[in-house]
């Protein structure tokens, strides 16, 4: 099996980043790929765990070479997914997981064509309402704002290979791992899948010699 990069994106309030800790809990073939940020480390936060720390001029620099996968700023600091970071996790034979934005997401549709792109969508308006109120970090004016963000992002849906429409937590975590499921059975990830189905060829012609006649068995 090659492992591959899944992508996740909603609007804020949409259960991205939930859905991806309950895969990271419920699966062993998963990663989270650890984003880069210049922002300073809040309490408790540890370099390459909550996130990779990086001056505003060696963020740059990398950036200028090419080793992000997709990068944005926000609020004065900027935050991004180093290829390396997933390179490695793929390397290790898992699949790394990205919970990020849809203009992110487009960078990485850019730069990783091979990625699958699952995007999570709220069952109604109301409910995505709901639960923006229910965080009770923003007024009004700032909830309508997320609101006018969250009706542009959702138009990006369709630029996704996969919708999930996340009601049941618990049934959109299972659909996203059956995502995950069906995407490894793709025959272009399976390594081995040429040589057994050669191997199962060659069988086939054996028996099919025993009922008399020749065969010509293919070769590798």
């Amino acid at each position: 099996m090659t492992p591959f990069l899944l992508v996740l994106s909603s609007p804020s309030g949409g259960g991205k980043s939930t859905i991806a800790r309950q895969l990271l809990q419920g699966r062993e073939d998963v990663a989270y790929s650890v984003s880069a940020t210049t922002r300073p480390p809040r309490p408790g936060e540890v370099d390459g765990v909550a996130y990779h720390f990086l001056a505003a001029a060696e963020f740059d620099r990398r950036v200028a070479a090419g080793e992000f996968l997709e990068w944005a700023g926000y609020a004065g600091h900027r935050y991004g997914t180093l290829r390396g970071e997933v390179e490695r996790i793929l390397a290790g034979g898992r699949h790394a997981v990205l919970d990020i934005e849809v203009a992110g997401a487009r960078q990485v549709r850019e730069r990783f064509p091979e990625a699958v792109q699952v995007f999570i969508l709220p069952p109604s308006g109301d409910e995505l309402v709901e639960r923006l109120r229910r965080r009770g970090t923003e007024g009004p004016e700032a909830l309508r704002k997320r609101l006018e963000q969250a009706a542009e992002e959702l138009a990006a849906a369709v630029e996704y290979d996969y919708t999930v429409v996340n009601d049941d937590l618990v049934l959109a975590v299972e659909q996203v791992a059956a995502i995950i499921d069906a995407e490894t059975r793709r025959t272009r990830r399976q390594r081995d899948l040429a040589a057994h189905l050669l191997d199962l060829r060659r069988d086939v012609l054996l028996a099919a010699a025993q009922f008399g006649g020749t065969v010509t068995l293919p070769k590798e």
